[in-house]
């Protein structure tokens, strides 16, 4: 039989892979955030661009876990 996975589980996958994406991005190139604002909040020290990356890694992870949750919710529900 065929799992039945909700749209939810779509979701969470795909904030996952973005904010991953968006993670890497800014540890190769961390201005990119500057570029786009025009603006240089923390004066060029690149706090932001860490904290900033870290919070990428961090709902990374949270969607992660979050997708892997409802993948197994399907299992449980299928039998």
């Amino acid at each position: 039989m065929k799992r039945r996975i909700r749209t939810r589980y779509w979701y969470e996958l795909a904030g996952a892979v973005l904010s991953a994406l968006l993670f890497a991005v800014t540890l190769v190139w961390p201005n990119w955030i500057e570029l786009l604002f025009e603006a240089e909040p923390d004066a060029g020290s690149g706090e932001l661009e860490w904290l900033i990356a870290g919070a990428f890694l961090a709902l990374t992870v949270a969607f992660s876990i979050l997708a892997r949750r409802e993948q197994h919710q399907a299992v449980i529900r299928e039998n």
